[in-house]
């Protein structure tokens, strides 16, 4: 349930067309067509439901990070679900601002760390994974360095903005494809 089909002999499909414009069904009816190679997936998320997901996670992480016994807690690192896990990293960098509630959309809002001043933490990382693939803690900050890299240090870039670097793409895009060849079945798995 919730699997589609994502390509026909290498070529994307989306919907009931192929990248080329060619009908799924009649392609699939015409025995000439054969042997085919089908590849079957879930769909990529649109950007409504990626901001969605982040959304509702923002909220449990400072639901979960309000209800922790533990001081100073960080909030949720990982969701487990039977289909995937979701794996966080949050930046220690902050703001201190006297008396100031400080709401970021990619930080988790402030809460009270005395009764003068508030402090909200860094940036949230978020990978959703396998839930067998292994070395996501080690993804999560080699991601961070290539932000803190390609992204903070460019005068050009400001933090409530997408990030527009070619640099960052080329080793965000390298760092995801060494992580996707070491395999989800690691050490200990």
């Amino acid at each position: 349930v919730g699997h589609a089909v994502l390509a026909i002999n290498g070529t994307e499909v989306n919907g009931r067309f192929t990248a080329d414009g060619k009908d799924v069904l009649e392609f699939l009816g015409n025995p000439a067509n054969y042997p085919v190679s089908i590849r079957f997936g879930r769909h990529r998320l649109s950007s409504n439901e990626k901001l969605m997901l982040a959304s509702m996670f923002h909220s449990l992480f400072a639901i979960g990070s309000q209800l922790s016994p533990e001081v100073g807690s960080s909030g949720i690192e990982m969701l487990e679900t039977d289909t995937f896990k979701l794996h966080c990293f949050q930046t220690l960098t902050g703001t201190v601002r006297p008396r100031a509630l400080l709401c970021f959309a990619r930080a988790v809002c402030a809460r009270p760390s005395s009764r003068s001043c508030i402090v909200a933490p860094g940036i949230k990382f978020m990978v959703l994974a396998d839930p067998r693939q292994t070395g996501i803690d080690a993804l999560l900050r080699k991601i961070y360095e290539i932000y803190s890299d390609y992204a903070l240090k460019n005068p050009f870039y400001s933090l409530e903005m997408p990030i527009r670097c070619e640099l960052f793409d080329q080793n965000l895009k390298l760092a995801l494809e060494v992580a996707e060849k070491a395999g989800p079945f690691g050490p200990g798995s």
